[in-house]
């Protein structure tokens, strides 16, 4: 499906559905492809809104978790979203866990698919020399339990990517970025009803991160997803939007607010 992406002021999204606010952030390679499924499910239920986070637009000083986190902020505040619930995957889901922090008076709830924040281990500290295809190619196929839900137009997208210098740099400051920016002494201070859906075959933020998360959030409750790699909403819609779906409907029953 094809979606009509609005633009207001320096904010580019895309916007479908009515009902509660469903905010969903793309990981380091990620894409509006990612969340198809997701998108089409749930724009029945609640108001779904993908901002096209400026991976290689911030310049190198602000190519960091803090510096995404704080335009999502600029973006939610823009938009005046309230109720929200934030998902994201990976170092989206990183993204979503500091404004968890900082802006919890907006939130209703946290989704974290494959999140980073405590652990992650993602591309390497350097890539190969340009043009390495096959690399890329495995690299791409490692974030999925089924090598062969790294389709062509996936690895083509992620192969143009490394092949452009600045894009390849400000990857790579995203990428160690993350990985100084853990959040361990601070993930405990969330008590917002928080979703965990790991892949059971996590390659990159394995299960016992998710388990770690579980841990520290008391407010949260966590999934696993057999046959799944680092992308459940991608490699296992079905069952993601099922458990999905199932916490969200929770929440809005009365007992749930008693």
């Amino acid at each position: 499906m094809n979606y009509q992406i609005k633009q207001v002021d320096k904010f580019k999204y895309i916007e479908e559905g009515t009902g509660e606010p469903l905010i969903l952030l793309h990981g380091l390679f990620g894409a509006l492809s990612n969340f198809s499924d997701l998108i089409d499910y749930f724009r029945h239920h609640n108001r779904v809104i993908v901002p096209m986070l400026p991976l290689f637009d911030l310049d190198l000083l602000h190519t960091t978790v803090g510096g995404l986190h704080k335009f999502v902020h600029k973006f939610i505040e823009n938009r005046d979203y309230k109720n929200i619930h934030l998902l994201g995957n990976s170092l989206g889901g990183h993204v979503a866990l500091l404004y968890a922090l900082k802006h919890p008076e907006r939130l209703k709830s946290l989704i974290l698919t494959g999140s980073s924040g405590l652990f992650e281990s993602g591309m390497g500290d350097s890539y190969p020399k340009r043009g390495d295809y096959e690399y890329i190619k495995k690299k791409t196929e490692v974030t999925f339990y089924d090598p062969a839900t790294a389709t062509k137009e996936l690895i083509d997208e992620v192969y143009d990517i490394v092949n452009n210098r600045l894009k390849a740099i400000k990857i790579i400051a995203l990428a160690k970025s993350a990985i100084r920016n853990n959040l361990g002494e601070e993930i405990s201070q969330i008590k917002k009803p928080t979703l965990l859906i790991w892949g059971n075959n996590d390659s990159i933020t394995p299960p016992f991160v998710g388990r770690e998360f579980h841990k520290l959030i008391s407010t949260s409750e966590l999934h696993f997803i057999d046959k799944c790699g680092h992308a459940p909403m991608m490699e296992q819609p079905d069952e993601f939007n099922e458990i999905l779906h199932k916490f969200l409907t929770k929440l809005n029953t009365p007992a749930a607010v008693a």
